[in-house]
């Protein structure tokens, strides 16, 4: 008997809506609420860590517990967390610098970064280059980005951890070359001259170039780069940069709002999981550099070794180069101007 697709469609839809309406049950009941607020290329990877991690917390203490998730650019996710548009109990984000700003406020306490193994960061991530297939303009290195005719996709470097990365690499790959301050900004000036728009967000460009098939060069994190090359159907590559910035993600318990919603307890839990081996291999599935040595040995093929600089080649830490290069009339301000897409 021939079912009519419309019948199957509506059955899909009505089976969906009860595996919703199932898992927001679930999560209703459960006896512990974790919200953690990140950035944004993380959606897949804490979707695969929280289950893992509610089963092991249910196990260990008998208790319940569902996660939530919030994204966007991560400088932006910082201060919605800051207002307290976002009541983060854990906040995973792309900088070191965007954590920094909610210690400031004071809604983290001093020597946050020594409460979780290597300074809370639990994997690194750099930046580099998606291209279509055949790399039809020869993009190999940071220099390629200027070619004439290239459109070259990248987040806003106010909104965006991405945006921030992208403008701390490309500075550094002329100056940790022997060139001179004076190149760097002028190779950003040209950089930010060869992109069409700057969205707000890692993600939003990645479903520009990608999806809706806009420019010719993604600058993008390099999980973002994995994921999209690997679901494109040979239709995208990824080309390595010669040299580019060690990317250090950073996490922490947002102590303020921990102690008003009662789960310091649980958050800490949820943060430490992150340095377990099972989380570990989770992290290098997903296209993040574990910090666990081993695991990354195991995926070195797809997270090839490659010359990354520390944030100390272009500033003394990650809060300097915040204040060098994106405070108000910083070198950012003098090299570009915002391009919000209006197409």
């Amino acid at each position: 008997m021939r079912i009519p697709w419309l019948n199957i469609a509506a059955v899909a839809a009505a089976a969906l809506a009860v595996a919703v309406i199932v898992g927001k049950n679930v999560e209703g009941r459960a006896a512990h609420h974790l919200l953690n607020v990140s950035y944004d290329p993380t959606r897949e990877l804490y979707q695969d860590i929280n289950p893992l991690f509610a089963a092991a917390y249910e196990k260990e203490t008998g208790s319940s517990i569902a996660i939530k998730q919030s994204h966007g650019g991560s400088s932006y996710q910082a201060r919605r967390v800051a207002q307290g548009e976002e009541p983060a109990d854990v906040v995973t984000l792309g900088l070191p610098s965007d954590v920094e700003a909610l210690h400031k406020r004071g809604l983290i306490p001093d020597g946050w970064s020594e409460r979780l193994p290597n300074h809370s960061q639990p994997y690194h991530s750099t930046i580099v280059f998606v291209v279509r297939k055949g790399n039809p303009h020869g993009v190999r290195d940071w220099a390629d980005l200027l070619k004439p005719g290239v459109e070259v996709i990248l987040p806003d470097p106010k909104t965006s951890g991405n945006g921030k990365l992208a403008a701390l690499a490309a500075w550094g790959a002329v100056v940790t070359r022997g060139g001179s301050e004076a190149e760097a900004r002028e190779f950003l000036r040209a950089l930010y001259d060869h992109a069409p728009f700057l969205v707000a967000a890692a993600r939003a460009a990645g479903v520009a170039f990608s999806v809706e098939r806009k420019g010719d060069v993604h600058v993008a994190w390099e999980n973002e780069a994995l994921r999209e090359t690997e679901t494109s159907k040979g239709e995208l590559e990824i080309v390595y940069p010669t040299v580019s910035i060690l990317a250090e993600p950073t996490v922490a318990v947002v102590d303020a709002n921990a102690a008003k919603h009662s789960s310091a307890k649980q958050a800490q839990a949820y943060l430490q999981f992150l340095f377990t081996p099972e989380a570990q291999e989770i992290i290098a599935k997903d296209g993040y550099r574990p910090v666990d040595a081993q695991t990354l040995v195991r995926h070195a093929r797809r997270l090839p070794a490659i010359d990354l600089f520390p944030i100390a080649a272009i500033a003394r830490d990650w809060q300097d180069a915040q204040q060098k290069f994106f405070s108000e009339n910083g070198i950012i301000d003098t090299v570009y101007t915002p391009k919000p897409r209006t197409e």
